[in-house]
């Protein structure tokens, strides 16, 4: 009985670490966050330092506001960055290692509260 309650245990565990390992959009692959960072100095600090937003202050780059807005993830974050959207303008110039880059970067900051 003892056995088959341990037995249990361990599919438990072992199936929620799957489902977090594949449902995880927050999980950073080999995006380079020192090359986001330098990335988002130079094109994005202007409007959002410190995660804030000088144009639209209700949309911050904080964990809240992208989870209201709906874009807590890579790639809304990375589609909003290449697309642009309202006082937004598109960085489309940017290629997509950089805008995967300042996505992990924004979502990592965003994660620790900037």
């Amino acid at each position: 009985m003892e056995k088959q309650i341990m037995f249990k245990n361990i599919i438990i565990v072992v199936a929620v670490t799957l489902c977090a390992l594949f449902t995880n959009e927050h999980v950073v692959y080999s995006a380079n966050l020192e090359h986001g960072e330098q990335i988002f100095s130079a094109n994005c600090a202007a409007c959002h330092a410190g995660g804030n937003n000088v144009i639209m202050p209700e949309k911050t780059l904080k964990a809240e506001a992208l989870e209201a807005n709906n874009i807590k993830n890579i790639s809304a974050i990375a589609n909003q960055v290449k697309n642009g959207k309202n006082a937004m303008p598109s960085f489309s110039r940017l290629s997509d290692s950089d805008i995967e880059d300042v996505a992990n970067y924004v979502l990592s900051k965003a994660d620790k509260g900037w």
